[in-house]
């Protein structure tokens, strides 16, 4: 290694240092790698880099989620705590965040992973289910470095759940009250699930909901919403979870909205938030996105991007979006906040029958009159179907 480059490591794990030092954070931090921060050898293997220091522990954590194959192959010690996933535990520490999209498209028997720029993608391990779960219609949420993903098998509604760090799927734990076309969305590192038709009670159309905890995988009841609905949809605002749309048990859609605040332990009811957009049973739940706390909404009728306007519980139109979502009002089509980014994923709007997948994002701007979108390339998913079946973001 140069000086130069010398140099440039030794600053940065003095910023990395100082800025863990400011939320007393350090100590724990080296706690965690193992051992002293002397620097002396920790583990004699085969690699490069035969001792992975404390400070070079924090600086991997730096590293893109997408490079850290590359030193497994070069370090034990990083590969434990790879596999262990106290590596994301730093990364959480000292407030490290990367976007990777899980998807399964329609035809597709493996989920994928991919970064953020679609440039590199990951096929995960088969989901060792049964052939009714495989299937079957699924629905899918991330907390943390957990891909959750529930749907039914022969013996009833699961959960299967894949562990970023492991790359492996486990069962379970089944939510408190099992359901299907419910609401969902991540907020923090929590998954947080309301509404649907209960699997266990008849069938009937539900008001509870729940909280995952990737720390203890385990799920936590919360309060019940005002009104029970299904086919809604989730989103996190402020650092609330929303529930938005749906029909309650008679079938009639729901212009209102609902709001968790977890200081309050409570729901409060926004009446008339989707006054202006129409609600058909016909429809695919609202596609909603939330980026840098504003709200983003797929008119799945008219293909037309809207952003909500808080003061005035008003919605206000910026264009169209590059992709087709009422070929199939609105199914199989993904949207989704990616960082300071909305991405979209479905059928191309160039295509007259439809056919053809695009990938777009775009940096929105509620103020705008029109938003440009970007076309990324799509590199491995050329082959796939554009009709999605199932997409999650993982930030961690």
């Amino acid at each position: 290694m140069s000086k130069g480059k010398e140099m440039e490591g030794e600053d940065e794990i003095e910023d990395l240092c100082r800025n863990d030092s400011k939320h007393g954070s350090k100590k724990r931090l080296v706690a965690r790698v193992g051992g002293s921060s002397s620097g002396e050898p920790q583990d004699a293997d085969y690699s490069v880099v035969a001792s992975l220091s404390d400070e070079l522990a924090l600086i991997l954590a730096r590293v893109p989620r997408s490079e850290y194959w590359k030193f497994t192959f070069v370090n034990k010690r990083f590969f434990s705590l790879l596999k262990s996933g106290e590596l994301y535990k730093i990364r959480k520490e000292i407030g490290v965040k990367e976007c990777s999209v899980f998807m399964l498209a329609s035809g597709e028997t493996s989920w994928w992973a991919f970064d953020r720029q679609f440039r590199s993608c990951k096929k995960l391990p088969i989901l060792p289910s049964d052939v009714c779960f495989q299937t079957g219609d699924k629905e899918s949420v991330c907390a943390g470095t957990h891909l959750i993903v529930s749907g039914k098998e022969f013996e009833g509604v699961v959960i299967w759940r894949y562990e970023f760090a492991a790359n492996k799927w486990f069962k379970g734990p089944n939510m408190i009250n099992p359901r299907c076309l419910f609401a969902s969305a991540t907020c923090g590192t929590c998954a947080f699930v309301a509404g649907g038709i209960g699997m266990e009670t008849n069938w009937k159309v539900l008001n509870s909901a729940e909280k995952y905890n990737p720390e203890t995988k385990s799920w936590e009841p919360l309060p019940g919403m005002h009104r029970k609905r299904k086919l809604c949809s989730g989103f996190c605002m402020d650092n609330k979870f929303y529930v938005i749309g749906g029909t309650n048990e008679e079938g009639k859609g729901l212009t209102c909205a609902e709001v968790f605040d977890e200081k309050k332990n409570d729901w409060d009811l926004i009446p008339n938030m989707l006054k202006d957009s129409p609600v058909s049973t016909s429809q695919s739940p609202p596609l909603v996105a939330v980026v840098n706390n504003e709200l983003y909404s797929l008119e799945a009728s008219s293909n037309e991007l809207k952003v909500y306007l808080k003061g005035s519980n008003s919605w206000k139109n910026l264009g169209p979006v590059p992709v087709k979502a009422d070929v199939a009002r609105g199914w199989g089509v993904a949207f989704k906040s990616l960082g300071d980014e909305l991405l979209v994923i479905g059928a191309s709007s160039n295509s007259y029958a439809g056919h053809g997948m695009t990938i777009c994002t775009c940096f929105p701007k509620p103020q705008a009159d029109e938003l440009h979108w970007r076309s990324l390339d799509k590199g491995c998913t050329n082959q796939m179907s554009h009709f999605i079946l199932n997409c999650s973001v993982m930030g961690a």
